[in-house]
């Protein structure tokens, strides 16, 4: 077993690939001097719904006198692109929401279906890690099969906003712990790093490997699998950056919210389990991404310690947004809606405007460093949120004897993998929130659970809250087929469970709201893209998230077919939006 002083020499020597900007990016190539945009600002904001960008751009009785509450999303909507139509991916969890953005894939091709999901090839990590999943034994060359983790238990100390690395050192890759890792029986048990996960490759390969310097910044350092399949350690990132978000709470010397709130000490120091807890404190958090992407623009490295290129890509994720819509802070305020257009009640209100504010940041630096006009700024998100209508949640519990959840029903009858069975008492449990899938044993059949689905909740007395169903046929609609090759895909679900709209089955006391379903709250999603030199458009076709990846490489005067997702999928760039050069 690997030794933790091992592991520890092995992250300080990541970070110090990672952390330096090498000398051969002293000055930013030209590859990108033929074109109007030399530079793309991408930005997650995890939850804002295009509804919710209508009802802040143009305002709404009851909140803020009526008049606009984001003005700086609004201001750049006045030379933007904006598509009411947009779908994140199904599932509209963020691991596959932020794989399609980036890649052009849905996960029949990236085969990324869940932060925590299954594959029925891949062996278990070595060691259990942080959130449950256990360590085990893996035999070269067959078929194992694991419950896949890519999230916070993966890191070295999850506890830790660095992700468990030296005091004063960024998290980062360099704090993924290759322990906790599922491993690969086909390449004699190695780990499986988050960007070598995803089948296909990324925006950050191609754009990095055409000459251009590249940096991103997210809530997990699993999330670094935006860096796709590439040679070496998340090879196509210069800088990335990702504080846990799941992490402690701790204050933040030096840091004010971009709203103006110190961050030493905790704003709110009644909840210090994770910034996910908190309307206050998850806006320090964000702060510390928003910073980053300041000082990149100013030349220099996400920490400011080293000059660096302005990115050629670059961006981050808002958590802010989705804590306002779901948290339920006891004895402090709950977050969400006051009805079904999507009025936004006061909590929610101020992380819209802690999003809006720090974008407009952004822009500021843009226009100050004379680089706005040479930048798109895509704004979009990974996932969406239900239900809106904050009334209509219903959570449902996992192995409740009151309640129960379809992972429950056929759990009951032995047919989960141990490692997704909700009865498992130290396991991470079933991957189940607003939608549930269901890889199988086999000591059933699909069709056998199905049945089961059906007839311990019909219709009449449906304890389960379920909506739809997706097996056999139905899954191959959206999917490959489910199995191991070369009949399926070790990774599809066999079922797939969405709910009746505002049911949920993660069993948390703390949330009115959740993603990772099909419905449309969940998967509709706002999406802007904006320069200087457009003129304002409002598009009302159809569109996917999927479609940003080509469309970036598309406005950088790059092949969109670079992209493996535009071969075998066809994915196509956006429509109405066009890039002309100097």
């Amino acid at each position: 077993m690997t030794s933790r002083k091992a592991v520890l020499a092995l992250a300080g020597a990541l970070f110090l690939a990672t952390a330096f900007v090498p000398a051969v990016f002293a000055q930013q190539p030209d590859a990108f001097g033929d074109r109007g945009i030399r530079h793309v600002l991408l930005i997650s904001i995890d939850g804002m719904h295009a509804l919710d960008y209508i009802n802040c751009s143009k305002g709404i009785s009851g909140v803020n006198e009526g008049q606009p509450y984001c003005p700086h999303l609004a201001e750049l909507g006045e030379t933007g692109v904006n598509y009411l139509d947009a779908s994140a991916s199904k599932p509209s969890d963020s691991f596959p929401g932020l794989t399609a953005i980036v890649s052009g894939s849905s996960p029949r091709t990236a085969g990324a279906f869940y932060d925590v999901a299954y594959d029925r090839f891949l062996a278990p990590p070595m060691i259990t890690t942080g959130n449950g999943v256990a360590g085990g034994s893996c035999t070269p060359g067959v078929a194992n099969g694991t419950t896949t983790e890519y999230e916070e238990g993966i890191d070295l100390d999850q506890s830790q906003l660095n992700g468990g690395l030296p005091p004063g050192v960024d998290g980062g890759i360099a704090s993924i712990d290759p322990r906790r890792l599922p491993r690969d029986p086909s390449k004699n048990c190695a780990p499986v790093y988050p960007w070598d996960f995803v089948r296909t490759n990324t925006i950050f390969g191609v754009v990095h490997a055409a000459g251009g310097y590249t940096a991103w910044s997210d809530k997990h350092p699993s999330y670094s699998s935006v860096s796709g399949p590439g040679p070496g350690m998340a090879a196509n990132l210069d800088d990335y950056y990702s504080p846990e978000i799941n992490s402690k709470v701790v204050a933040l010397p030096g840091v004010t919210s971009i709203l103006g709130t110190p961050c030493d000490p905790v704003p709110d120091p009644t909840q210090l389990g994770s910034w996910t807890d908190s309307f206050d404190n998850i806006q320090c958090y964000d702060t510390l991404k928003v910073h980053a992407i300041l000082k990149e623009i100013d030349g220099k490295t996400h920490n400011g310690a080293h000059s660096a290129p302005v990115p050629t890509l670059f961006g981050m994720n808002f958590q802010v947004v989705s804590v306002g819509q779901k948290l339920i802070e006891k004895n402090v305020a709950t977050g969400g809606y006051l009805d079904a257009i999507g009025t936004p009640n006061d909590s929610l209100l101020s992380e819209i405007r802690f999003a809006d504010t720090a974008i407009g940041e952004m822009v500021d630096h843009l226009r100050a460093r004379g680089l706005l006009d040479s930048t798109l700024i895509v704004i979009t998100a990974k996932h969406g949120q239900s239900p809106i209508d904050s009334p209509r949640y219903k959570g449902l519990t996992a192995g409740s004897p009151v309640t129960t959840s379809p992972a429950t029903i056929a759990d009951n009858a032995g047919c989960l993998p141990f490692s997704e069975s909700p009865s498992n008492p130290t396991g991470i449990g079933p991957t189940e929130d607003d939608v549930s899938l269901l890889w199988l044993n086999s000591a059933c059949t699909t069709a056998s659970v199905v049945s089961m689905l059906e007839t311990q909740s019909p219709a009449s007395n449906n304890i389960a809250g379920i909506g739809e169903i997706f097996s056999g046929p139905a899954i191959t609609q959206l999917f490959n087929a489910s199995g191991l090759p070369p009949n399926g895909d070790s990774r599809t679900p066999d079922i797939i469970v969405t709910p009746d709209i505002g049911v949920t089955y993660s069993g948390s006391h703390k949330k009115q709201a959740e993603h990772g379903g099909f419905s449309h709250d969940d998967v509709n999603v706002m999406m802007l893209l904006s320069n200087p030199r457009f003129a304002p458009k409002t598009v009302t076709t159809p569109v996917e998230t999927e479609q940003v990846a080509p469309t970036i490489l598309e406005s950088l005067g790059l092949d969109p077919a670079s992209l493996q997702a535009v071969q075998l999928e066809g994915t196509q760039a956006l429509p109405d939006v066009s890039f002309g050069s100097h």
